[in-house]
Formats: C-alpha cells, structure tokens, sequence
C-alpha cells in the first residue's frame, strides 16, 4: 500500500467525523490569524521570505476580489475601422457603463465571517443574579462559592458529575433539556429535533461554556430527518438554530432554524 493510502481507506470504511465540515471551516477561518501570528514570529532571511510570500498572496487575492466585486465597468462599442482616424483620436471610443455583481464570492465571505441573519438581533443581557442562585455550603454553612443555575441548561450525554466538593456550578436535572422545537422558516414546518451543543450566548460567555439556554441563544440541533443535502451530495447533521422563547417559563425550548 502506497504512503498515505490508508488514510483514504479508513475514510472510506468509517466516514468521517459529524463535525468533520465545520471544524474544516473553522480551520480554514483561523489561516489568517495563525498566519500573522507567524509573520510576527519569523525573523531573520526566514520573515523576509515569508513577508514576500504572504505578500504575493495577498497581491492575487486582491485581484481575484477586485474582478468579482460590484463595480462600474466599462465596455467599448468597437466603430467602424474602415474610416482612418488620426493617432491623437485612436483612443476615444464611445464607452457603455455595466454593472458585474458576484453573489457567490460574497456568499463564501458570510460563509467564512460565520454572519447569518438571525431572527432576534438584540437581546437583553441578563444578570448573574437572575441566573445563578447562591448556594450556603459547609459545616457552618458560611461558605458561599457555590452557585446553582436557574435557567434551562444543555447537559451533554454521558456527562459524569463532579463530586460535591468541588462541583462549583450546580445543574438541576429538572431544567436540563436535550430536545429543541425546531421551526424551519422557509418548509414552514416544526420537528423536534436533539441537540448537539450550544454554540452562542449573547449575554455572556460564561454562560456560553455552561450551557446556558435563554432566548435569543445559538444552538446546534440535529437535522438529519429533515434529509438535507449539501452541493457536494454530503448529508448534512448539524445545523444552528436560534432560541425564540424564554425556556425557563415555559418548559420548552422554541426555535427557528438558521439557513
């Protein structure tokens, strides 16, 4: 078996992973920042001979934008070349103004900058007193470090508790919610579907980690059952949805799909 082959052969018995498309993506929007981290670390013949490279990159790059952006372009009406014309007049040509507008280029820049349109833009942030409750623990029960989640939370499966001692967020099990009313906006229909993870909180980051569910937060839901099917034939799992109601007063999470 040649060298490297047997990459190909475990993809092609065992698949690849579910995530194997976003973490691509992923990757692919950190090049930029890994490669200026490197720029700034190289030093010596090695940095100028990167700088030139990324440089000549950089050069090809902004041409192929330059040729797909919205632009004002010109185009000449060719006249007649039998009538001679003197050398001073050769270059004036009457001159028609078009527009070239590439709507897959931008696509792939929204794709990459991970920007959707989402159906809730702002949300109103919520206050740690609103989300954590302070739990007394201890002999003496003076201790206050201890904190317990009031809001609906994602637990993944499989998940293996820390022992008391030193748990130091607490999750309910009441409030835990594996599952997610999905409403497609444009099939106009509403499934429930698992989900996969949280991907966003937009009142902080601490809550993001936590997996704290509140209106206006990103998940990931499972969409296999809707059969969905990417340009390459690839069937696609995960797709983001983003929560409408407030979980924690309703008992169940509504969402809209992101597409």
């Amino acid at each position: 078996m040649p060298q490297g082959e047997h990459i190909k052969l475990a993809i092609k018995r065992h698949g690849r992973r579910m995530d194997h498309e976003e973490r691509m993506r992923k990757r692919e929007a950190r090049a930029p920042k890994v490669a200026s981290k490197k720029a700034r670390k190289l030093i010596g013949l090695r940095g100028i001979l990167y700088s030139e490279q990324r440089r000549k990159e950089k050069i090809e790059m902004k041409k192929k934008l330059r040729q797909h952006e919205e632009r004002d372009t010109t185009s000449t009406n060719k006249q007649d070349n039998t009538v001679s014309k003197p050398a001073y007049l050769l270059d004036r040509e009457t001159q028609n103004r078009a527009k070239i507008l590439s709507n897959q280029v931008k696509q792939k820049k929204k794709t990459r900058a991970a920007v959707w349109d989402v159906p809730i833009t702002k949300v109103e942030p919520l206050a740690d007193a609103a989300v954590f409750k302070v739990l007394k623990t201890g002999t003496k029960r003076k201790a206050m470090w201890k904190r317990k989640i009031t809001m609906a939370t994602f637990q993944a499966p499989g998940f293996t508790r820390k022992a008391p001692k030193y748990e130091r967020f607490i999750k309910p099990s009441a409030l835990r919610y594996r599952h997610a009313n999905v409403t497609h906006p444009e099939l106009k229909v509403t499934n429930q579907f698992e989900i996969l993870g949280v991907k966003k909180n937009p009142s902080s980051s601490l809550y993001t980690d936590l997996g704290v569910m509140t209106k206006g937060t990103i998940i990931e839901v499972n969409v296999a059952d809707l059969g969905l099917v990417t340009n390459s034939g690839k069937m696609v799992w995960g797709k983001y949805a983003q929560i409408t109601n407030n979980p924690e007063r309703d008992g169940c999470i509504n969402a809209i799909l992101l597409v």
